[in-house]
């Protein structure tokens, strides 16, 4: 009976009252690591209590405002605040609508490992960082848990940056310590996509029908032969003479295709030229004849 009285007790959660300060609030200077994460510092007495409750680690608290009706989750960082007390990071302060020296509950918790965790930057700044991947990797070592409806704080190359929690899986608040996290991003606030412009058409000037009368005709003149007989054209063949240029096809249309073919213009004749007769010229010998 006794052994059970005892596992009963170690079962038993830790519940407390404390006035809450923001970190800035503290005696010793230069703080600036807990305002960048997760983690409450609580006073000496929350590890005893802790300690002969038997609570598991990793610990995990809960904080709630019950003016408010506001819960968010922590882990702790140091018990070294003054008794009834506790310091918390200023976006937690302001997340839980709190005012300074404002009574809230701290309740310890057991949490599901974390899944999958939706953020939305509040800024277009966080776009312009090269891998946010990468750095959201690094900052969120110094959280124990995340809660949905958070706007967390991190800096970053001397820049505050603030994330929204959206979305937490499986459940609204996840341990994120030692667990297959995968981040999602959804647009910053403010961010407005590019709008795609098609590209421009240019413009095709309509070209004038051209007539050239002193077009160049490729092979206007007549083949001549060895022999005396003179050329002459075949049946049905027509004289070429000057011919129309014509400008570019204004009318084109998408799936037809249009062949021009050079027309020669009609009633156009081709002077005709003197026959050429070949060795026409006397024949000489350099032996001459003997006289008689």
């Amino acid at each position: 009976m006794f052994h059970q009285l005892f596992n009963n007790l170690g079962e038993m959660p830790f519940e407390h009252d404390y006035k809450c300060y923001p970190v800035s609030f503290m005696a010793t200077d230069n703080r600036s690591d807990v305002n960048t994460g997760g983690k409450i510092i609580m006073p000496p007495s929350a590890l005893d209590s802790v300690t002969r409750l038997n609570i598991p680690y990793p610990l995990l608290f809960s904080i709630h405002n019950p003016v408010a009706n506001r819960t968010t989750h922590c882990g702790v960082l140091e018990f070294v605040a003054e008794e009834g007390r506790i310091y918390i990071p200023y976006w937690m302060f302001r997340n839980l609508c709190l005012q300074e020296g404002q009574r809230v509950t701290v309740k310890t918790g057991n949490l599901q490992k974390g899944t999958l965790v939706k953020f939305q930057p509040q800024s277009t700044d966080f776009i312009e960082i090269s891998n946010p991947k990468a750095v959201l990797e690094c900052v969120l070592r110094n959280f124990a848990c995340l809660t949905k409806g958070d706007t967390i704080s991190l800096s970053y190359n001397n820049h505050e940056y603030e994330l929204c929690v959206l979305e937490c899986q499986p459940t609204d608040a996840i341990s994120i310590i030692e667990c297959d996290l995968n981040v999602d991003f959804a647009p910053p606030v403010g961010y407005v996509p590019p709008e795609r412009q098609p590209p421009p058409e240019e413009a095709m000037e309509e070209a004038p029908m051209i007539v050239d009368e002193e077009a160049f005709t490729a092979f206007k003149g007549k083949g001549n032969m060895l022999g005396s007989k003179k050329k002459k054209h075949l049946t049905g063949e027509q004289p070429r003479g000057n011919v129309i240029v014509k400008g570019p096809d204004v009318d084109f249309k998408i799936g037809k295709i249009i062949f021009s073919r050079v027309m020669p213009v009609t009633g156009a004749t081709v002077d005709s030229e003197a026959g050429f007769e070949a060795f026409k010229g006397a024949g000489k010998t350099i032996k001459q004849k003997r006289r008689k």
